[in-house]
């Protein structure tokens, strides 16, 4: 049971009146659905609403707990507890005290009830938070992150707690529902959360959804929420790309960007006049879904290789993954992607990682990008095992022009996909010939990149660059 939209809790005073649209948010996040998203574009108040209908649950349920989660903890102490939560509570709760515990980082309400708040990249701090269980989790910004922490956190989803008597009463029920909430400025629609909230499939297996109607989402934009925006906010937005205004002002997931280098589905290029008077005619360019295969059904492979696009990051949640490819040149002269391995973790953790996956998968080497301080690469797998083939690679040449010839490849029909690897794809699909339009870095794409370059285009392999020409 949600207080009235405008005004504070038990009958406090309109402090943060909310604008219609965000009246229909707060009416669906009461609403019976479980799994419940709201996406669109940037400051159109999502993460306010969201965080005003977890406190306001709390309150409803003393002794209950809740959890808020972004991919990195730094992003969530940032942005959440020190200042969406504070606003909230001082604008919508302003008669309640809280407790905010600053090491374990959480607020304790009146009635003993918890909101915690984590980034699922950090290890420690995540095994301590699921260590209970929850009867709300909230994941923030959740284009960000994978799926498998997804569901990694959603087994904690799980606590029996009841209502305080006057709510129970006024609602008829006697326990709190669980509930899990999310929220995006949506990406490409290879991204779980289209799969999840559109298609109503499970992402990876992409079987139907049992109960559909236990999955639902709603479309919140800036301009739902104009009165409590400057008007030069909007001038900003309609600066932008096309592709940005599509996700940021619109709120849409991206069938394909403009421009990009790849695509999920078959890609149809119209036919076009040129300068000299010819015609390029009309054609259609096989997306990664037309050559992709189950698992177990990929040949033979003559060669396997781990690729690393190495970050300066020291796996402290406060830098770009480190992305991690392991491909494989089948006896068909194909190649095939068989695992996206990316990691956030410490140069010691993801070289172990790297020799781990170049055991398990028998492969011939090791690649890594000499970058952050030349031989460190190479120092960090040869840490993790002395035996370990590697090879260091050097980019002389910007990320686009390195992808252009890998996603000729793909045109050309040459690579297959081993199973779903959406994040990669993601970023795959946000790669264009103006740069990378996706956000942070496009480090797993980087490291599919220079797999492929190594199996496909280097001298060992049976393809050139100039027979793509």
């Amino acid at each position: 049971m949600n207080a009235p939209a405008n005004i504070g809790h038990n009958g406090g005073p309109p402090l943060a009146k909310l604008t219609p649209k965000q009246r229909e948010a707060n009416r669906l996040l009461a609403s019976p659905a479980s799994h419940i998203m709201l996406r669109g574009g940037s400051r159109s108040g999502k993460t306010f609403l969201l965080l005003r209908a977890i406190v306001q649950r709390a309150l409803n349920a003393p002794g209950s707990r809740h959890a808020v989660f972004r991919l990195r903890f730094n992003h969530a102490k940032t942005s959440i507890w020190s200042d969406t939560l504070p606003k909230v509570l001082k604008l919508c709760f302003p008669q309640i005290r809280a407790r905010f515990d600053k090491t374990d980082f959480y607020v304790e309400l009146p009635g003993g009830s918890q909101i915690w708040i984590g980034g699922l990249d950090d290890k420690e701090r995540v095994e301590k938070i699921l260590g209970a269980e929850y009867v709300t989790l909230y994941f923030n910004e959740s284009s960000q992150i994978p799926w498998s922490s997804i569901e990694m956190a959603m087994s904690r989803l799980a606590q029996k707690v009841e209502l305080a008597p006057a709510i129970a009463a006024a609602t008829g029920k006697t326990h709190l529902t669980l509930k899990a909430y999310f929220d995006c400025n949506p990406p490409s629609k290879l991204h779980w959360s289209y799969v999840l909230f559109k298609l109503k499939m499970k992402p990876g297996t992409k079987e139907k959804l049992a109960d559909p109607d236990d999955y639902a989402e709603m479309l919140v934009n800036p301009s739902d929420n104009r009165e409590n925006l400057p008007d030069k906010y909007f001038d900003i937005l309609a600066n932008m790309s096309a592709a940005k205004r599509l996700r940021f002002e619109a709120g849409e997931w991206a069938s394909e960007v403009n421009g990009a280098l790849w695509s999920l589905d078959d890609r149809v290029i119209e036919a076009r006049k040129n300068e000299d008077g010819s015609i390029t005619p009309a054609q259609t360019i096989p997306g990664i879904d037309t050559t992709r295969i189950a698992k177990g059904k990929e040949p033979e492979m003559q060669r396997i290789v781990v690729s690393v696009d190495p970050s300066g990051t020291k796996g402290d949640g406060g830098g770009d993954d480190i992305g991690i490819v392991v491909a494989g040149l089948g006896v068909d002269g194909r190649a095939y992607i068989l695992l996206d391995g990316t990691v956030q973790m410490s140069p010691e953790g993801w070289g172990r990682r790297a020799v781990e996956l170049y055991h398990r998968y028998n492969a011939d080497r090791i690649l890594g990008e000499r970058n952050f301080g030349g031989d460190m690469v190479r120092f960090t797998v040869a840490t993790a095992d002395k035996k370990a083939a590697f090879k260091e690679v050097v980019a002389s040449r910007g990320k686009v022009v390195r992808a252009e010839p890998i996603s000729a490849l793909y045109e050309q029909k040459r690579v297959s996909h081993v199973g779903d690897f959406p994040d990669l794809e993601d970023q795959m699909c946000n790669m264009t010939v103006s740069g990378y339009v996706g956000d942070g870095s496009p480090d797993r794409a980087d490291a599919l990149v220079w797999a492929l370059t190594e199996l496909m285009l280097s001298s060992k392999s049976q393809y050139s660059l100039s027979a793509l020409a």
